[in-house]
């Protein structure tokens, strides 16, 4: 099975804390880091170096998205206080399901908005969407 996985974050988080909410999530979803063939977050974060890095590390294309692409995807744990800082209601459920592939649907998500607070104070959020056959 293949997966794309959304980020998110708050501004300035740690590698370590992003690592450690990837992994917990690929646990969650039974999956390991070689399965992932694409992550995914806004383009607000394009230079989030946490993000960047750990792309890297891992050999995953990052694709970034709109704001407006990604309030167009109806996702699972839609969130005001996310559209007031970012202009979309979800970042990385939606990021998870527009990398997966065009029309992926709602149900691709294998693991949901996973929340993760590092011991840098900060907060990665990821999501995995299956990619269809």
């Amino acid at each position: 099975m293949r997966f794309a996985m959304g980020l998110g974050c708050d501004r300035g988080v740690a590698l370590d804390t992003v690592r450690e909410a990837v992994r917990d999530a690929l646990a969650a979803a039974g999956a390991q880091p070689a399965q992932v063939m694409a992550a995914a977050s806004i383009t607000l974060k394009k230079d989030e170096a946490a993000l960047l890095a750990l792309a890297q590390e891992h050999g995953w294309p990052l694709h970034f998205y709109e704001a407006h692409e990604l309030a167009a995807v109806e996702v699972p744990h839609p969130s005001e206080t996310v559209r007031h800082y970012t202009g979309t209601p979800s970042v990385s459920e939606a990021a998870a399901l527009l990398a997966a592939g065009p029309d992926t649907p709602m149900t691709a998500l294998v693991v949901e908005k996973h929340k993760h607070k590092g011991a840098d104070g900060r907060n990665a959020t990821v999501s995995i969407a299956r990619i269809q056959p």
